[in-house]
């Protein structure tokens, strides 16, 4: 059933095009680094784009943090909104249950579907981030390994290692997304206003983060740690606010999930 609901979503040519669309962005900026050689000062710009002029090798990071903080979010919240209000809008979600599948049964293989595409989506703008910065912008000094945030040299093993762990934590970081957009297809029968609502949500918590009267909430909001994969590149590692990163992200997972689930399963499917 799972590899059926994956052929499914990537099977659709519109989910291919979210993925090319979440790389065109970092691409773009990539020709015009390599067209004009005019990068932003350190600690301005998205994280380490000061750095890939000189090191094409690390726009794999770069393009991870040119995308985290809108067009990532954006992608997962209209697959995981479509989920489930996708089928109840084509007709198709009342078939689905009167074949011997269980409702928990069919938010699992949602939910498997939606954290593939995650993944898909993560590692896909990681590797061309890749590819295209070093064709692009150089090989540069790799070999010789790279200045940390901290001012130290770290080896290409230790570039290695942590952008995986980078990659690893943005997909967990989107995984309360996907939660979010889960929940809210199991409410409605348009998938528009499921996306549009965990867009909503996260637009929210983004500009709450600016507000000092909202400093209270500020550790408890979703997009709170989101760029704290940015500290995986100080030596020593800074773990604290990815562990927090974590945490906060399992929260909003269990209980965005358990209350689709509860939701789902006592819900009158009339479509």
């Amino acid at each position: 059933m799972i590899p059926v609901e994956l052929a499914k979503l990537f099977g659709r040519r519109r989910t291919w095009v979210a993925l090319l669309l979440l790389n065109l962005l970092p691409t773009v900026v990539a020709g015009l680094l390599a067209w004009t050689r005019l990068a932003p000062r350190p600690g301005t710009g998205p994280a380490f784009l000061s750095a890939v002029v000189a090191d094409g090798s690390l726009f794999a990071i770069a393009a991870l943090a040119i995308v985290l903080p809108l067009f990532l979010p954006i992608s997962v919240a209209v697959v995981a909104g479509e989920a489930v209000a996708g089928e109840a809008q084509a007709g198709t979600l009342r078939y689905l249950l009167v074949r011997p599948v269980g409702r928990t049964r069919l938010l699992v293989r949602k939910l498997v579907a939606v954290t593939a595409f995650v993944l898909t989506a993560v590692v896909s703008v990681a590797g061309v981030g890749f590819l295209v910065g070093r064709l692009l912008l150089g090989k540069g000094t790799l070999q010789g390994g790279m200045v940390s945030l901290s001012g130290s040299v770290l080896t290409p093993g230790d570039i290695a290692w942590r952008t995986v762990v980078a990659v690893l934590y943005v997909t967990v970081s989107m995984l309360g997304v996907a939660a979010l957009g889960l929940f809210l297809s199991t409410l409605t029968d348009s998938p528009q206003t499921a996306s549009l609502g965990a867009m909503a949500f996260l637009i929210g918590s983004s500009l709450l983060l600016t507000v000092d009267a909202a400093r209270p909430l500020q550790p408890y909001l979703p997009t709170r740690y989101w760029l704290s994969f940015v500290d995986l590149y100080r030596d020593p590692v800074l773990w604290s606010n990815l562990e927090r990163g974590v945490g906060l992200q399992a929260v909003y997972v269990v209980v965005f999930l358990a209350a689709a689930w509860a939701n789902f399963a006592t819900r009158d499917v009339t479509s």
